[in-house]
């Protein structure tokens, strides 16, 4: 919810009122919920979780913020602004927490300390899925500004089968590279080694 209310509140800055016209310029969750990402696909992982016996991983998604870029002050980098605004939310957030278990130097095997540690991972976790240059993800619109990409056959060919190339770099090992990522992150940021 806090990535997605970062990608409305630099829209506005940048004086798109798009988001704040919509109210979702609010921590009122009610406004962010994605049917599908927010309650049928947490809810899933949940069940499947359970019936193979825990430790599944659940994750969500909150309904994008609409932006218009037409709006845009800065129309060279408005759209890059815009993007990495939430994945950088998701690390400021992170790196929040992760300072809190590094100096206050919190027991390992208190309730405390896994929760600030899953608000921790699960933000880097979101930064850096989000970071992936593949549509519908930050981080396509983020290469598509530093490239310059105005070929819209380029664009549509990637927003058409993003899902696909996403779904394809998982399956086939992108999870365990993540992994890697988000623990060395966690332990540069917190001083605990995950593994």
């Amino acid at each position: 919810m806090i990535h997605e209310i970062a990608h409305g509140s630099v829209a506005y800055s940048l004086g798109d009122p798009t988001a704040k016209n919509e109210g979702r310029l609010t921590l009122n969750p009610l406004k962010h919920i994605d049917v599908f990402g927010s309650i049928i696909l947490p809810l899933l992982l949940l069940v499947s979780s359970f019936v193979l016996g825990g430790g599944g991983i659940i994750f969500g998604w909150a309904k994008p913020v609409p932006i218009n870029p037409y709006n845009f002050k800065d129309r060279k980098w408005g759209s890059l602004k815009v993007a990495i605004a939430g994945p950088a939310t998701n690390f400021g957030v992170a790196i929040f927490f992760g300072l809190m278990i590094r100096f206050l130097n919190l027991p390992v095997q208190t309730n405390f300390f896994q929760f600030i540690s899953i608000i921790v991972i699960y933000n880097f976790s979101l930064g850096i899925f989000n970071l992936l240059p593949i549509p519908p993800l930050d981080g396509s619109h983020i290469l598509f500004s530093i490239l310059q990409v105005r070929s819209q056959k380029v664009v549509m060919f990637f927003q058409q089968y993003g899902l696909l190339i996403l779904i394809f770099v998982l399956f086939s090992g992108g999870f365990y590279f993540l992994n890697n990522i988000i623990g060395w992150f966690f332990y540069l940021v917190t001083g605990v080694n995950l593994f």
